[in-house]
């Protein structure tokens, strides 16, 4: 049986008897969780307070026209739709996107038997490897088998969807596809043609795709491509989910959107009427003012961009590391100092820096591989002060 402890809780039974050495001259830094340390947009409060009446009243599962209308305008912007009306039947407010994403799953397994007609024994759940862990929370809660596809360098961190297409008993079976970019924790990116071949193996085999894409705004240069601009205006087996807890450094607002195939969010909210949680006109509103504005995004962006520099500028070539072109997480090689385990342990007894080992983010696959191996997940989510002091004492830990 799989291990189904968080990381985050197999991280605190490994390091819990460790006490770092240097911890009466330096503190610790915690680099594990990626909560954003940047400071959320300044006007946030007083949208709420303008509002604060709202928080009286029930509010609908579908939202407000002002934020759907907010979500529309930045969809048709950031992905140039060409000023598609999406708000109608096309955009469903979350409390926050994790839960969006848990629920989906139900969703789309209630749409594959009663659209598709597949009534399954062994319905799968394809997800990336390394994941984020609430897709296999996700496919555990419909009894389906998770299905790990591996993103290693050879792929470019993301799955193999050529190879994928291979399988088509596996496609058949398939009701939902986790398809993370920017890639969770790698930071790679899926372009255009990318998003159309799954697509096209989506509607051939009609399985529904949940486009993770909670990262899309914290890119290095190049905004990533959306799969919305990719179904050129047919959202048909597509549904993208948006967070401004990355974007806007909001996740305590608990307040994203999901987007995409007007049929199966007509259905999916009759569902969500009965179970899923709303989201708080006040907070819709703050989340619509977000959208609303680029400057605080803009800047978010140079600051994260900012300490993946001093990451080049302290790692250099004595530690080799690829810059990530989106996320704020970097994904480090380590295997040439021992195994992601053994490393994270000697990073916090030495020099008190807490990461992740990538194992503890994948599974293994069919061949006993694990794409975490060899790799730590460090995140960029502090100062840039913290970011130098961390990056020193791991090249120092490591390389001397």
């Amino acid at each position: 049986m799989q291990d189904e402890r968080s990381p985050f809780q197999k991280l605190a039974d490994l390091l819990c008897d460790i006490v770092p050495v240097n911890q009466d001259r330096e503190a610790p830094i915690n680099m594990t969780i990626g909560e954003p340390g940047h400071a959320y947009p300044a006007f946030i409060p007083e949208v709420i307070l303008e509002h604060k009446a709202d928080f009286g009243r029930y509010p609908p599962m579908r939202g407000t026209d002002d934020f759907r209308k907010a979500v529309e305008d930045w969809l048709n912007w950031r992905y140039d739709l060409g000023g598609l009306p999406l708000g109608e039947k096309s955009i469903l407010p979350l409390n926050g996107t994790r839960e969006g994403l848990f629920h989906a799953v139900i969703g789309a397994r209630d749409w594959a038997r009663f659209h598709f007609g597949k009534h399954l024994v062994n319905p799968a759940v394809l997800l990336p490897n390394p994941f984020y862990h609430t897709y296999i929370g996700a496919a555990r809660a419909i009894d389906a088998a998770p299905v790990f596809l591996n993103g290693t360098a050879e792929t470019g961190f993301l799955p193999d969807l050529d190879e994928l297409a291979k399988d088509t008993a596996l496609l058949d079976r398939t009701v939902a596809f986790f398809y993370a970019s920017p890639a969770n924790p790698q930071g790679n990116i899926a372009d255009i043609a990318t998003w159309k071949k799954l697509i096209t193996l989506a509607r051939k085999h009609d399985f529904l795709i949940l486009a993770d894409e909670c990262y899309s705004e914290l890119y290095r240069e190049t905004p990533p491509a959306g799969i919305l601009e990719a179904c050129e205006g047919d959202f048909s087996h597509v549904v993208t989910f948006h967070s401004l807890s990355k974007r806007s450094n909001l996740p305590g607002l608990r307040c994203g959107f999901a987007a995409g195939d007007p049929a199966f969010l007509t259905e999916w909210t009759k569902y969500r009427n009965l179970v899923a949680p709303q989201v708080s006109m006040p907070l819709q509103a703050a989340g619509a003012a977000a959208f609303r504005d680029e400057d605080h995004v803009i800047e978010n962006r140079r600051l994260y961009n900012e300490k993946f520099d001093v990451v080049h500028r302290i790692l250099g070539k004595d530690l080799p590391h690829d810059i990530p072109p989106a996320g704020f997480f970097l994904w480090l090689d380590v295997s040439a100092f021992g195994d992601d385990v053994t490393v994270t342990e000697k990073l916090w007894r030495e020099v008190g820096v807490r990461v992740i080992p990538g194992s503890y983010l994948a599974r293994p696959d069919a061949n006993g591989k694990n794409p975490g191996d060899g790799f730590l997940r460090i995140a960029l989510v502090g100062t840039r002060e913290e970011t130098e002091d961390a990056m020193g004492r791991i090249r120092s830990c490591l390389i001397g």
